[in-house]
């Protein structure tokens, strides 16, 4: 049976480590924020500690084990899917973890719990740098343009695409009278997809464009 103390200990090092990993997400704004992920966190330490009580030493881990099923649905639930990206996922690895988090406090791993939060955060804050570095170099645009039917003009603007340097990785074309509406999904850097914009912002033959 754990002591008073103990469980002061559990209870409070589960609301720190849950509120630093919770406090980030709130921050950006995300769906599963401050109060959610502490929720989380105690939870999984809360299901960790009964397990030891009603497992005894023969099956301990018979509760303990199923709080990653349970976490997966929480998870799956803050995720997703738009027409262009997928959003959410880093989320839920962050419930993922704070689950983890709880149980390592649960079964009195302080120290372990402690470094894994400390490195959560880091790479939740230090690497979101790198990550919105990454993705000015190589990004994924849906291009949408109308312009007047004639033989082959599409090649016309992919030939514009490939002098931009940006690789097309899907493509539609749809005709509606005398116009043609197509759709690129294109990537490449940044730079060079503002450079494209701009120059078919100045094509008088484009009645429409999306970008």
């Amino acid at each position: 049976m754990l002591s008073t103390t103990d469980l002061f200990i559990k209870f409070g090092l589960t609301l720190l480590l849950g509120g630093i990993v919770g406090a980030e997400r709130e921050l950006r704004s995300k769906s599963a924020g401050f109060r959610t992920i502490i929720l989380i966190c105690m939870g999984a330490m809360m299901f960790t500690v009964f397990s030891n009580f009603i497992g005894g030493t023969s099956n301990p881990d018979r509760i303990a084990s199923n709080v990653v099923v349970g976490i997966g649905f929480i998870g799956a639930g803050v995720i997703f899917r738009g027409e262009k990206v997928v959003t959410g996922i880093t989320t839920a690895a962050s419930i993922w973890l704070a689950a983890a988090l709880g149980m390592g406090v649960g079964c009195g791993y302080y120290v372990l719990s402690i470094i894994g939060c400390l490195l959560i955060v880091s790479v939740l804050f230090v690497l979101s740098a790198m990550d919105e570095r990454l993705d000015r170099l190589n990004q994924v645009r849906e291009y949408r343009m109308v312009f007047p039917y004639e033989l082959d003009q599409h090649l016309k603007y992919e030939k514009i695409f490939t002098h931009h340097k940006l690789s097309i990785k899907a493509r539609s074309l749809a005709k509606n009278g005398n116009m043609i509406t197509g759709k690129w999904v294109v990537t490449g850097n940044e730079k060079k997809h503002h450079t494209f914009i701009a120059q078919i912002l100045k094509d008088p033959a484009i009645s429409e464009f999306d970008f």
